[in-house]
């Protein structure tokens, strides 16, 4: 018996440990990509140009795909087209009312709004694909074209290259997804920061090296990325606790129900999705200046809507707040909650089952949406203010910081739950009727 339990065990460890390798193996593949660049481009000049973008458009934008933009290689491109179809998806689900019914017919209509969002993508990765490759042939940098034979052969070449590095990225996501373990898409953007970190290290002690630092300011920006992680990590971990009472029932001779639970309302259930969504819409204007350059449109962008300004401040506070209601509105609904306690005989206690049930959900979902929407606004400011006073890149803030540390805490959950789910059922197949009947 102890043998069995302790084979059964170890074979539910290696199936965890096949779908670990089976995530690293295509995060690898997707690291390896990002170093195939597309042909036809100045390396070296490229480089020197995203070195002096700093915060703008390009510069976000290769800091999501982990230097894919900087290297213009095949996955410059990255998750954002994927990511903008996913906001358009879903912003279309609460308007269109085939979208809508599709979404409550289950897992089949959920397949189906992914096919949509997959075919939005790859027209986005087209657009913004053709739209960046346009900017960079006639962009000129260091008294050079940042490209070296320019043309509409080229510009279509890359263009579909770029797709092509999307729809790869985008399956390699899916399969992270499908078979391994965490979110594919998340672990994507997750990869990519991370790759930064040790250039961003690296620049901030050889700026100390050359007296740009001193040691105070970075100890004080050390105490600041402590701080800052340890209460992204708190307020992640917070949830409110709603008691769930449910009611006695006799069945026969048996009477079930009388225990009590708890209903979980995380504080940001949105996740990273507010900042991550308020980032991809936020490229649309700024992506416009740069294409639109030489233009009065550009020039207004270029003057009022500066990344790290107020208006762009402003605006990306607003879209989060508004993300964060959004998305919180799609993945908990107080009305389904409460009719669904009422079906099992459940209730909270000191409220009435039904409507009232529903409208006291609704109430403290709003208020902890409330304190969500405002701490996500607040770690997304971090940023702006500690480049201003340290005259560094900051990736421990924002939406990086919130990316590292609510994909690392949701990989471990997805972990665990893995792990306990396979000793149950090793548990279930060592007492399953048949080994009992072999015993006997």
């Amino acid at each position: 018996m102890a043998q069995r339990t302790s084979s059964l065990q170890e074979m539910s460890l290696n199936h965890l440990q096949k779908k670990i390798l089976f995530t690293l193996g295509f995060l690898a593949l997707y690291r390896i990509g990002v170093h195939v660049p597309i042909p036809g481009v100045d390396a070296a000049r490229l480089g020197e140009f995203f070195q002096s973008q700093g915060a703008n458009a390009f510069g976000m934008i290769n800091m999501f795909s982990g230097g894919a933009l900087e290297r213009f290689s095949i996955f410059a491109l990255g998750v954002m087209p994927y990511i903008s179809a996913s906001i358009i998806a879903q912003l279309l689900t609460v308007v269109v009312p085939h979208l809508e019914a599709l979404s409550k017919e289950g897992e089949a209509g959920r397949k189906k709004i992914t096919q949509y969002t997959r075919y939005g993508t790859i027209l986005l990765a087209v657009i913004q694909g053709f739209m960046i490759a346009r900017t960079l042939s006639t962009a000129e940098f260091g008294g050079g074209s940042l490209v070296v034979d320019p043309g509409m052969g080229w510009l279509l070449f890359t263009a579909l290259s770029l797709t092509a590095g999307t729809a790869l990225v985008m399956w390699i996501g899916e399969q992270i997804t499908e078979r391994g373990v965490g979110n594919g898409i998340s672990l994507i953007i997750f990869a990519g920061i991370v790759a930064g970190l040790p250039s961003v290290i690296t620049n901030t002690y050889s700026k100390y090296n050359t007296a740009e630092m001193e040691a105070l300011q970075i100890i004080i920006l050390l105490v600041i990325v402590v701080v800052i992680t340890a209460g992204v990590v708190f307020i992640e971990q917070g949830a409110r606790q709603v008691p769930i009472q449910y009611a006695k029932r006799q069945v026969g001779k048996r009477v079930y129900g009388g225990q009590t639970s708890h209903l979980p309302i995380r504080v940001n259930t949105a996740g990273v999705i507010p900042p991550i969504f308020a980032s991809s819409l936020l490229q649309i204007p700024v992506t416009a200046a740069q294409v639109l350059e030489g233009s009065p449109v550009a020039n207004f962008l270029n003057t009022v809507f500066i990344p790290g300004g107020w208006l762009y401040n402003v605006v990306y506070l607003a879209l989060i707040v508004f993300f964060a209601f959004f998305y919180t509105s799609i993945q908990f609904k107080p009305d389904d909650i409460a009719e669904n306690l009422k079906k099992h005989g459940g209730y909270i206690p000191g409220i009435r089952p039904g409507a009232k049930t529903a409208d006291f959900l609704g109430r403290v979902i709003n208020r902890l949406t409330l304190t969500g929407a405002i701490y996500l606004a607040a770690i997304c400011l971090v940023p702006s203010i500690i480049t201003d006073r340290f005259n560094v890149q900051f990736y421990f803030g924002g939406t990086s910081l919130l990316i590292i540390v609510g994909v690392a805490l949701e990989t471990f959950r997805q972990i665990d739950a893995h792990r306990q789910s396979l000793r149950y059922e090793a548990f279930m197949k060592q007492g399953s009727p048949r080994r009992r009947g072999a015993r006997r």
